[in-house]
């Protein structure tokens, strides 16, 4: 990672962070995050740092992860801050939690499809019981105010076509005879066990479900057509849709990721369910438009290669309990976030 990446992050935090009292109650607290070397992990990293270097917020981060020595590698800018702890440590080992954490934000656990074919006992494993390793370790902290726990979009389970975008309301669930649906179940327990915690433990605790994200620290070479679609026209094209290019996604930029995951840890109250990600949809065919239209310097060919079996799926979420609640809106929209995607990952 080179120091103009660095100053392209720094420069989409100075843009999202421009009201930093709001995120008061964060200063001189001790923050824990788990999974934290991860692409949400590492935002939250750069987003704290932010605060600290530039508003004087001194926030105290511990990074809990199971590879430090490649974050130490890949983000030595980070992994070498005073103001940052490293635990090498799987989220299954944890016992203890250093006392003076006041937050928590469980982010263990990939969404990595590829991961969760391969090694689903792994994934559920990780997932459910990693989750009680750290609520258990929760339990003993004598200053804990809040615990954010990562779940997904796909506890809903396939959207309906009706359904142009899921609030968090919609009671439904992944197909759970399917070997296929691993992460997405165990993302459902880790909601269940969360509650209860809240319930026999008093933990203050609130659930996000993060839907689909393009930025900075989220690697061209992830199983997920925008990232296909980008590594495709990068080098040259032709841009490949593989599967129904009618498939509908939206996309959050990270800078606005971090934002709103930072302000729910600030003003969200115990018990809450909040959707995080953009409810401006687009289909694989228009994404693979945008992304040609927007980075190349010659018209590139599209090609599509339809399976008819396959259906064009709907990921969607509907964010007016975040707008409503907290005034939480987008600021990078889908081309803004395609184009510093691009650069990020081309400058030299």
């Amino acid at each position: 990672m080179n120091s103009k990446q660095i100053d392209m992050i720094r420069e989409d935090c100075s843009l999202v962070f421009s009201n930093p009292e709001k995120f008061e109650l964060l200063k001189n607290e001790s923050i824990l995050i788990t999974g934290g070397t991860g692409f949400m992990g590492s935002w939250l990293c750069e987003s704290i740092s932010y605060l600290n270097d530039v508003h004087n917020y001194r926030t105290k981060i511990t990074v809990v992860a199971r590879d430090t020595d490649k974050f130490y590698e890949e983000k030595p800018h980070l992994a070498k801050r005073d103001d940052i702890s490293l635990i090498n440590k799987d989220v299954l080992d944890i016992i203890e939690i250093p006392n003076n954490i006041s937050f928590v934000i469980h982010a263990a656990g990939t969404p990595d499809n590829r991961v969760h074919l391969s090694y689903p006992l792994e994934v559920i494993n990780t997932i459910a019981k990693g989750t009680m390793r750290v609520l258990d370790a929760c339990t003993r902290l004598p200053n804990l105010k809040k615990v954010i726990n990562i779940s997904s979009g796909l506890v809903y389970g396939a959207q309906p076509s009706e359904i142009e975008r899921i609030s968090e309301d919609f009671i439904s669930g992944p197909d759970s005879a399917k070997s296929t649906s691993a992460y997405a179940e165990a993302k459902r327990m880790g909601e269940t066990i969360s509650s209860v915690y809240m319930g026999q433990f008093r933990i203050p605790l609130i659930n996000l479900r993060p839907f689909a994200f393009i930025g900075p620290y989220q690697l061209i070479d992830k199983p997920w057509a925008i990232n296909n679609f980008i590594n495709d026209a990068i080098n040259g094209g032709p841009i490949k849709i593989l599967g129904n290019e009618k498939t509908i996604r939206s996309y959050m930029y990270p800078s606005d990721m971090a934002y709103w995951i930072l302000t729910v840890l600030c003003h969200g109250s115990s018990g809450l369910i909040l959707n995080i990600g953009s409810s401006e949809s687009y289909s694989l065919w228009e994404v693979a438009n945008i992304i040609n239209n927007s980075i190349s310097n010659e018209t590139l060919t599209i090609t599509s290669t339809l399976n008819r079996k396959t259906n064009n799926s709907i990921f969607v979420p509907d964010v007016e309990k975040a707008k409503n609640e907290f005034g939480l809106v987008l600021t990078v929209s889908l081309k803004k976030a395609i184009n510093r995607t691009c650069r990020w990952l081309t400058i030299r």
